[in-house]
């Protein structure tokens, strides 16, 4: 039970960090925004989605499986073999970082011909030394994590986080004249962030070295150690399956940019209006949406650990009920985001972007792929936990292949233009999310508690959805001001929201627990007869 409830504790310090990191990111995107706008925005995405895939090659498994490999060793007193992965790791890391860094910067203007965005040149050279840095902190976070300690990491992320939203902006702000240079100076603070993280990770490691030496100087068991080969393989062995599921998605965003940029041009539009409509759909459109998405699948995770250890012991039962809180939690938080965000888009993207609010039909059409992304995230975490690493990355294939022709034929419609994007968006998520359920199903065998799951968080959402649109109507109406109206509304709605799930019993004490201020909020509710 003690191992247990650390595992869970060790995820809930990732899943806390994961919150605080996007949220950070979202709001630096909020100046950014205005200060580029859609234009730059456009730029500067094209540009990080290539840096994205590169560093999904050369790092995306790398915490997961040298942890995995490390937390073995450990367990079976081997901190000799284990302090040698390590090392292992490290080197190939680098070598593999290092290699894909020199890739992107002497390749970057083939790169901007291939995804058609002249623009990025800039913001793909900027970027590619970050893969390296990236690669190196990777093998930091996964040795830590395989000692059971998740705070190195965390803390890492967090200063990662911090030194790359003030860098972006402020470099940004250096070359605002320039919309190309600016874009280009947003993505430096991306490897000045990942360089301090860097530097505080491996402070943290040679604070921790002298007793990570004297473990390894009572090693004193005869076994022989893996080679370098050895390691190696085992290493490419369990990061590979990560990897690839990463990768198809990185690569559906790499398809898109290509069809978004040549099918737009096909429907008419000159560069300077290509850019800004891409700028729309992935600095206002996917950076709105995803925020609730990692905060739900963040506060889920918590749980995914559990998942992992009852199957192990064959407790079938508590398998089939963490699961279902897995994905009550998601869904508690990801309905009313979708609802929410659909109802008032226009509001929000006039508040926090008011040098450029276009592309509200973007959150309105798009916003119920919150729900769909949601559901396949954690669906794709728990089937991993449960050992089906590869089902994922097949249904997320499958989705990916759907998509491409949706987006052919729908953004070169004029009037749809990158509309059509979300829409093949929504599309395949909602297959992706469909094909894992359904894995899912055969897999566990289990009970889904659709009801607790979806029906109820959908009922409370519908009210708060009235309560938002009458709220903001309202005081828009005897204010005229626009952010006032848009923070009142959605004060007024997650009242309603909360109040509505606690009337109707949507709220469980073992969901609770997992939300920020949970404990405060299963007070409150027990005194007012609710749990």
């Amino acid at each position: 039970m003690g191992r247990k409830s650390s595992f869970v504790k060790q995820a809930a310090i990732l899943a806390a960090a994961s919150i605080l990191v996007r949220v950070l990111g979202f709001l630096y995107r909020v100046p950014l925004t205005n200060m580029i706008g859609d234009e730059g925005n456009g730029i500067y995405s094209a540009g990080y989605y290539i840096y994205t895939f590169f560093l999904v090659m050369s790092s995306a498994g790398l915490p997961a499986a040298i942890s995995k490999m490390v937390s073995e060793k450990i367990s079976l007193g081997r901190f000799s073999a284990a302090h040698k992965i390590f090392k292992v790791s490290l080197a190939v890391a680098f070598i593999v970082g290092l290699a894909c860094s020199l890739l992107m910067y002497f390749f970057a203007g083939k790169l901007c011909g291939l995804i058609e965005s002249p623009d990025s040149y800039y913001t793909i050279l900027t970027l590619s030394p970050t893969v390296c840095i990236v690669s190196v902190m990777a093998v930091f976070r996964g040795y830590f994590q395989g000692m059971n300690t998740t705070v190195p990491t965390a803390f890492s992320q967090v200063i990662e986080q911090i030194f790359n939203a003030v860098f972006s902006v402020y470099l940004a702000y250096i070359f605002i004249d320039n919309v190309i240079y600016a874009a280009a100076g947003g993505t430096a603070g991306t490897g000045i962030g990942a360089l301090f993280g860097l530097i505080f990770i491996i402070f943290v490691y040679f604070l921790t070295r002298s007793n990570i030496k004297k473990r390894i100087y009572r090693d004193k068991q005869f076994y022989k150690e893996e080679s370098f080969k050895k390691i190696t393989k085992n290493l490419v062995k369990l990061a590979v399956p990560i990897i690839t599921g990463t990768a198809i998605f990185s690569m559906t965003n790499l398809i898109d940019m290509q069809m978004v940029n040549n099918r737009l041009a096909a429907a008419g539009f000159d560069q300077s209006r290509i850019n800004a409509l891409y700028g729309q759909l992935t600095g206002k459109y996917v950076t709105i949406t995803t925020l609730p998405v990692s905060i739900s699948t963040a506060v889920a995770t918590a749980v995914l650990p559990a998942i992992a250890a009852g199957v192990v012991k064959k407790a079938f039962k508590d398998v089939n009920l963490k699961i279902n809180v897995a994905l009550r939690v998601t869904m508690i938080i990801s309905i009313p985001a979708a609802i929410g965000i659909g109802v008032l888009g226009n509001p929000i993207l006039k508040m926090l972007y008011p040098n450029y609010s276009e592309g509200g039909i973007l959150l309105q059409v798009g916003s119920i792929s919150i729900i769909f992304l949601a559901l396949s995230q954690i669906a794709t975490g728990i089937l991993q936990g449960l050992g089906k690493v590869y089902v994922p990355a097949v249904n997320a294939l499958i989705g990916a292949i759907i998509k491409i022709p949706l987006n052919y034929f729908l953004i070169s419609v004029p009037e749809i233009n990158v509309t059509g994007a979300v829409i093949s968006t929504i599309v395949c998520y909602a297959v992706a999310s469909y094909l894992n359920f359904k894995a899912l199903k055969r897999v566990t065998r289990s009970r889904t508690d659709f009801t607790g799951i979806l029906i109820k968080p959908l009922i409370a959402s519908i009210f708060m959805a009235a309560a938002c649109y009458l709220s903001y109507k309202v005081f828009y109406y005897v204010s005229s001001l626009n952010t006032i109206s848009t923070v009142i509304a959605i004060g007024f709605g997650c009242l309603a929201y909360f109040t509505a799930m606690a009337l109707i019993g949507g709220l469980k004490k073992e969901d609770l627990e997992l939300i920020p201020m949970g404990r405060k909020i299963i007070k409150i509710l027990k005194r007012r007869g609710f749990l």
